[in-house]
């Protein structure tokens, strides 16, 4: 198969790999890791090509895989650590035009039951948070402001979704305070998904 050397279809392992080394060497050890990759190019299944799909599996999957193979060595020689895996709230909530987006989310999801599982006899957890639409640059680019407004007004909190209303919910996750908490998706989406 062919990629194109502007969109690859996979990540590469090595460089991940290497950055894992990296932090080794520098810090010693690695207690947090927040797998936050995401894209979300809408496509209807009748014009998505299976480059686009395995772009989007490669960046919101493979990278969190990839990235816990990196560190997960010095999490476990540490005995404690603590994995935040970002997913979304569409996996409830459905979009038009996003099934490849949506099956990579649900993968999310399962990879962080699984490792929960694998995880917890050395000391770590590993959970997922669920956003809804949060306004970044990225979002801003893509989403026209009525469909913004509509999303808000489906929340139980009535106001679009800001980056820092994140960043409690994933700090709780990454505390000692959540230390018998794992395995779970918790979303952080204004209530969209009550």
């Amino acid at each position: 198969m062919r990629r194109s050397a502007s969109r690859p279809t996979c990540l590469d392992p090595e460089q991940t790999a290497a950055v894992g080394a990296e932090i080794t060497r520098r810090f010693g050890r690695a207690d947090i890791l927040i797998n936050n990759a995401g894209i979300f190019p809408f496509r209807d299944i009748d014009d998505l090509d299976y480059e686009t799909w395995r772009r989007v599996i490669a960046v919101n999957l493979d990278s969190q895989f990839l990235m816990v193979k990196a560190v997960l060595p010095a999490m476990k020689q540490g005995g404690w650590g603590r994995i935040v895996n970002l997913t979304s709230n569409s996996i409830v909530t459905t979009s038009p035009g996003l099934s490849h987006y949506m099956a990579s989310k649900m993968g999310d999801i399962g990879f962080t039951r699984g490792l929960a599982n694998d995880l917890a006899p050395f000391g770590i957890t590993v959970n997922a948070v669920g956003p809804t639409l949060t306004i970044t640059p990225g979002v801003l680019r893509v989403h026209p402001k009525e469909a913004l407004a509509a999303v808000a007004e489906a929340q139980a909190i009535k106001r679009n979704g800001q980056p820092d209303d994140m960043v409690g919910t994933v700090a709780f996750l990454t505390s000692d305070d959540a230390g018998f908490v794992t395995g779970q998706t918790i979303m952080a989406d204004g209530g969209l998904a009550r």
